[in-house]
């Protein structure tokens, strides 16, 4: 698991009171975070790895998993 993934896991660990998923479950399908809950991640991704999210990238392509959010960030800091 990468640092991303476990600093991103921990996160929604602590936040959401969850215990177990896997990197590619669905926050939301899963009801792991509901709706209000996406914005605080997204409050906490922006601050944590230092840049500004698009409304435009607000999408569960981006933000619906673990696996989904570390490819965004990824993308987000080669950019």
């Amino acid at each position: 698991m990468t640092d991303v993934a476990t600093t991103l896991r921990t996160f929604i660990q602590d936040t959401f009171f969850v215990d177990s998923f896997a990197d590619s479950d669905s926050f939301l399908k899963n009801r792991l975070v509901d709706s209000t809950g996406m914005m605080e991640l997204v409050v906490f991704v922006e601050g944590q790895y230092g840049f500004r999210a698009a409304d435009t990238e607000l999408v569960p392509a981006n933000l619906d998993s673990i696996d989904n959010l570390v490819a965004y960030v990824a993308r987000k800091r080669a950019a």
